[in-house]
Parts: C-alpha cells; structure tokens; sequence
C-alpha cells in the first residue's frame, strides 16, 4: 500500500544513469517525496503522533525496486495556476526572478519573521525551502496547506514527509561516501601550510600561479598530496556543513600535455551546488556564474564581485540551485569555449530571466577567467563589455556580431559535437548541433533501432545528455542492447562482467520515457519539455512517428495528422535548443530498390521541415558483409551529402565502416543468357575480391563456349 502511494504522481521518465562526472553530469531528480494525499487527510490524526511516518532526514533516499521513476509533475501547471492557488490560501508571496517566494511553513511563525525562505519554480511548480532543505513538488504544497487546513494548524514539521526507505545497501553507502568526505578532508591541507617549493611545483601544475594565497584560503581550497589533487569543498544546509568535495587532479599524456580529471565524493548524482555560496554577501545583487571552481578563484580575485561555480560546468544549470540565485539583480554568465556551453546560454536565460541575464562569449581577447588572468587583462572590463541576453524577438547586426565572429573563429565547435566510433558521419555531417531536427528511416527490419541507438550512445559517452523515447521496444530490452554496444561484448555470456559494465554505463546522462505502445504527442511533449529544463537534455531520440498518430483525432486525414506531430517537433528542437532525431517508417518500397528522400512515409513536411535526412540502406538479396549502409541525402548546415557502408558485428551489436583495401571472400554467381532467352544460373567457386569504396555492382563481359554468346558478371 506505501509504495502504491509513493508512486502516485510519479513522472514519465526513467533515468538509467546517474550523470557522468567531468561536468557532464545531469542533476539527480528530486528527492522521491510524497506528502500526505488526500487519502490519507481521512485517517485518525493520531497516527500523526505516533511516528507512523518517516522522517525527512535532509538526504535523499531511493528504495532498490522503484529507481524507475523521477518525481516530476505529469500534470502541467502554470505560473498563473500557482498565483491563483496561493491567493484563494490568502498567502503573500513575492514574485522573483524565475521563483515565487513565500514564507515556509514548516517553521514556527515565531521564527519566520519576514523571511520568504521557501521559492516555488514558476516553471515547474517545485519548490525548495532554504532553511530546512525540504524539498518536492507542486502537489506537495498543495498536500501540506490541505494538511494544515485540516488539522488547523499554523505549520507543519518537515517530518511529516514520507521517505523511501534506505535498503540496508544505501545505508552502507551513503555511510561510506560520508565517511570518505571526511577522510579526504581531513587529510588535505591548506595551500598555505604546504612548503613554498611544493606549493610552487602545485601552482604550477594546475596553471594557477597568479592566484593568491588569500583567494585560496578564503575559498577553503585544500591540497589532498596522496593525489596531488586539488580539493574544493562543498558546503551546504543551515549549518553550513560539509556535504562533499571535489577533487580536480593533472595527468600527462604521450604527448606531453597535461589534461584535467574531475570526480566527485558523493557521487556525481548527490553532488550539487555553487562553489563560492558561503561567500556571497545577503546584500550582493551581482554575481559572476563560471564553469570551473578555478575560473571562480580568478573573477573572484581580479574583480571582487561575488562568484559561484556551477557543479556541472555552464552546459547545465539544475533547477534546484534557482533559488539560491533569487537575490541577484545581475547574473553575468562566463560561457566556456565548448559547443555544449555555447548552446547553453538559450536555456540559461530562459531560466535565469533574460532581463537580468548578460553573456561572456569566449574569444580571441576574452578567453576563460583564469587564462585571463594569467594574461594580465581586465576581468572587470571583460565582464562589463558582456552582452545582454534580453534580445528575444528582434536584433541588429550590432548584436550578433559578436556571435558571428564566434562562428567564424570556432568553426569545429559550432559544426558540433563529433562521433567517435563514426569518423564517415563527422565527415558528411561535420557534428551533432544543438537545436535541429534529424529525420532517420530504412528499411523494416533493417536495424534502424539498434543503429540509432549506438549513434545515440556515442555521444552520450562524450557528455551529450540522451531522452530516449522507444515506442515500439520496451526500455528493458532497449537498455540491454545499448548496455552491449557500450561493453562491445554480449554480457550474457559473461555475467561476471556486469556489474563493471552497469557501473560504468550508470554514469552516462542517460534517460528514458517510460511510454510504450501508442501515445498522445502533447504528453509526449510535455515530458520532453521538463526533461530540457531539469536535466539539462541535449538530445531526444523517438522510436518512431508512428506511434504517435493513433491517438490523434481518427476524422483528420493521416498525412495532416503526421504534418501537425512534425511540425510541433520542429519547433520544440528550435525553441529548447534540444536535438531531435526523429525515427520515421517508409513507404514500401520494392526489395532491389534503395530508398530515397521521398521514400518517408506520409507527405513531404517530414523531409522540408528536417536539417539532416539519414536512410539506413539495405540490399535484402545480399547475405554477404557489406550488405548495410548509411546515406545522408540531407544537410542543412552546408550542404554535403554522401554514403558509406556499415557492417553489422553480431557480437556487440555495433555497426562500423569496413576496412578499406581488406580482401574478403566473396561468391560471385553469373547469370547467363541462351539464345532463347532462359536464364541459368552457374555456381563457381569462390574468389578474392578487394572491396571499392562506394562500389555496389561490377559488370564485366565474358565469352563462352556453346550456345552462350554473351554473359554479364553479377557480383552479390
């Protein structure tokens, strides 16, 4: 029965994986808290004293059996739903930034005073009170003022939350995490205790030589020497304690650079918040948002404003840290020079405000706040000459100039984010950008699923946060195919395995609807549109159209039906700055013909509205390596199209380019023509052929003897 009323009100989405460290991490989903609902406003109000209910004990607690939901709202709610609701409840609120403010009831009113310490998230509905840390959702509110209503009461104890239970695992684990912050804290030193020519040898190593010995104390910044690793300390509650540290380490490469690894304990899912909070002043209306704690250090020593660091770099701000921004009438956003922050900065405004929100775009002259410093320049200048991120419907030249020189000055990093285990697609396509719609299709039975899925999970691997929404295979099965094409090996066979490879597959950004079967596209939209704002999400892949034009309106032609789903896809991708890849049947096509563009089921909107048109080809009379290719017959962002063959490796359920030049043994069947016109066909045997790029059918004349005058030689 608890667990039937945990779940009630859950979400749509199924997270697989708790986010990758290296800031690619997407924020764990809000605590799985359910209040009192109403069916338990009927029950004798004695159980209330009798501690029937778990206490809220300020961590989140997950139960092993029910990982698959994220407590999000499935009902929409709107701004004005929420300031109607709070109205009618006569409960004065301030209306801020991107939050409502108000004043927590689950203080004593003797204590509150004139503090509105609990901010409700104007998009979604959810809610976070600073001075208890008590955390959940719009129906939460609405469960707890019906609760106080009832019971006439002026305040609620935040022990009245339920809580998944801890399994006796995640007890231990959170008990050792515990543990282990405190063990690397405690044996970390201050950089100023640290002998000067170490302290030298350390500056030297992370590049941070012109930061000062008081920037690094005032901010509590920690040597740990087992590893050489800088600590940044996160602290956090009421009380200000230590919640977790991060660890920032240097290692060299062959070729003699120096790369820089992250990680975090707890781990990156329990790890949130601004580096630098502690710090900022209650009267501070101005603030430096960075992606690194280093970058922090230097704005924070070249200026004297107030700065934070984003947990998980400026590719991702979760929406649980809103509120700590309320107070800001500026927010000044340091973008790094990497496509995923670049793109970030649309939905960072959006949530921010735009009227408050202003952009440092990397550049020649304004590079990142620590390089910056150790050249010499004028932070404040770089900062003040930031560009304001209010122009929404109508620009100038003026104020895109600088995005134009952004283009031009980075072109790799506009063109994308780049496949690894596909170089042929990063030559055709250049990358996967931010904010298009790619439409795929082949052939029934041709492996579109398993190949988008690996297509997916390629960049996933490189910190592209993934919604999946598999309409047609369960997220079970979808999982364990890309659990194999991720461990390249069938782990059926080798159970021993799993756990490393669950392990390390957990830590992808990761997501999936938990849809199946036919669905209505606003509910899938909906879905789609909380998972960009608090998770961050850079790509959605749907599995398939299809599925989604059963439960429109049955009297509507198909074709306008498909043209509405299209079109409505289309303007999410451009408006959230969220990739789409949209998976779309054809037509029926004969077995020996390849598909074209006008190949795509229903009406030609498909293929006008899309930036990138990708066909799975497959020639189903071949049985031989080969057989499989991709073309991309559509490329919005310049124009090259191409094909190149695939072969499929049954063992890992991966596609890869063949080997150019490899010789590879192929039957070759002539067919030959009499006189009469019969055809037969002569098996030989078979012979060494070396694959051509782009080759598909070799024609060569050959004579015989008999009655044969002419055959042609057909390669299958």
């Amino acid at each position: 029965m608890w667990r039937n009323l945990l779940l009630r009100g859950t979400t749509c989405l199924l997270q697989v994986a708790a986010p990758r460290c290296l800031h690619q991490r997407p924020f764990p989903p809000f605590s799985c808290v359910r209040l009192l609902t109403q069916r338990l406003l009927h029950r004798p109000p004695q159980l209330l004293d009798k501690g029937y209910f778990l206490a809220h004990s300020g961590t989140r607690a997950y139960k092993n059996d029910a990982k698959s939901t994220l407590d999000i709202p499935t009902t929409h709610v709107t701004i004005t739903d929420i300031k109607q609701y709070l109205r009618s409840k006569e409960i004065p609120f301030h209306d801020g930034h991107s939050c409502l403010h108000i004043q927590s009831f689950f203080i004593n009113p003797s204590d509150r005073k004139d503090s509105y310490s609990l901010f409700i998230d104007k998009t979604t509905g959810q809610f976070l009170c600073k001075d208890t840390l008590v955390e959940g959702s719009w129906e939460d509110i609405q469960d707890c003022l019906e609760v106080m209503q009832k019971q006439e009461q002026d305040f609620l104890s935040p022990h009245v939350l339920l809580g998944y239970p801890e399994s006796m695992e995640e007890q231990d684990e959170r008990e050792s995490e515990l543990r282990e912050v405190q063990r690397i804290w405690s044996s970390s030193v201050p950089l100023t205790d640290v002998p000067e020519e170490e302290a030298l040898l350390v500056k030297t190593m992370f590049q941070i030589s012109k930061v000062s010995n008081a920037t690094l104390k005032k901010f509590g910044v920690r040597l740990f020497k087992p590893t050489k690793s800088l600590v940044f300390p996160w602290f956090g509650g009421p009380d200000s304690s230590l919640k977790g540290v991060k660890l920032l380490s240097a290692q060299s490469t062959d070729n003699n650079k120096v790369i820089y690894k992250e990680a975090t304990v707890p781990k990156c899912n329990s790890f949130h918040s601004l580096f630098g909070l502690p710090l900022v002043g209650r009267m501070d209306v101005e603030v430096v948002l960075t992606g690194s704690e280093l970058d922090t250090l230097a704005v924070s020593q070249a200026t004297g404003l107030p700065s934070v660091a984003l947990p998980r770099g400026v590719s991702c701000l979760p929406p649980i840290l809103l509120p700590y921004l309320e107070q800001f009438k500026k927010v000044t956003l340091w973008l790094g020079d990497d496509i995923l922050s670049w793109e970030a900065s649309k939905i960072f405004s959006r949530k921010l405000g735009l009227r408050r929100c202003s952009l440092v775009r990397p550049g020649e002259y304004r590079p990142c706040p620590m390089e910056a410093l150790a050249q010499g320049k004028n932070l404040g200048h770089i900062i003040k000459s930031s560009i304001p991120a209010a122009h929404k419907s109508i620009v100038s030249f003026k104020q895109l100039r600088e995005d134009v020189y952004g283009e031009l000055s980075n072109t790799e990093q506009v063109a994308g984010v780049k496949w690894a285990r596909f170089p042929e697609l990063n030559r055709i396509l250049k990358g996967h950008r931010k904010g298009e719609l790619t439409v795929f299709t082949g052939p029934t039975g041709s492996g579109k699923t398993t190949f988008i899925s690996e297509v997916a999970l390629d960049l996933c691997m490189q910190g592209v946060n993934t919604l999946w929404g598999s309409f047609e295979i369960n997220n079970v099965r979808l999982a364990k195919v890309m659990l194999t094409q991720f461990a390249m090996q069938r782990l059926e066979n080798n159970l021993e395995q799993y756990d490393f490879w669950a392990d390390k597959f957990e830590e992808l950004s990761l997501y999936f609807m938990t849809f199946h079967g036919q669905q209505n596209i606003k509910a899938v939209l909906d879905t789609m549109q909380h998972s960009v704002y608090l998770y961050d999400i850079n790509h959605v892949i749907i599995d398939n159209l299809q599925f989604m034009m059963g439960q429109e309106n049955l009297s509507v032609d198909k074709f306008a039906v498909q043209d509405h789903i299209i079109g409505a896809f289309r303007k999410f991708a451009t408006n959230s700055g969220c990739h789409v890849t949209l998976v779309i049947h054809p037509r029926k096509e004969e077995d020996d013909r390849d598909l074209q563009t006008a190949s795509i089921f229903g009406s030609a909107k498909a293929s006008q509205e899309a930036d990138n048109v990708l066909i799975l080809q497959e020639k189903k009379l071949v049985t031989c390596p080969g057989r499989r290719s991709l073309q991309v017959t559509k490329n919005r962002f310049d124009g090259d199209v191409g094909i190149f063959p695939l072969d499929f490796l049954k063992s890992s359920l991966t596609f890869e380019a063949p080997n150019q030049g490899k010789h590879k043994l192929r039957k070759v069947t002539y067919k030959l023509e009499n006189e009469g016109g019969e055809g037969m066909k002569v098996e030989v045997k078979k012979v060494e052929v070396k694959k051509e790029k782009g080759a598909k059918i070799a024609k060569a004349p050959r004579t015989v003897t008999g009655k044969e005058k002419r055959a042609a030689v057909t390669i299958i």
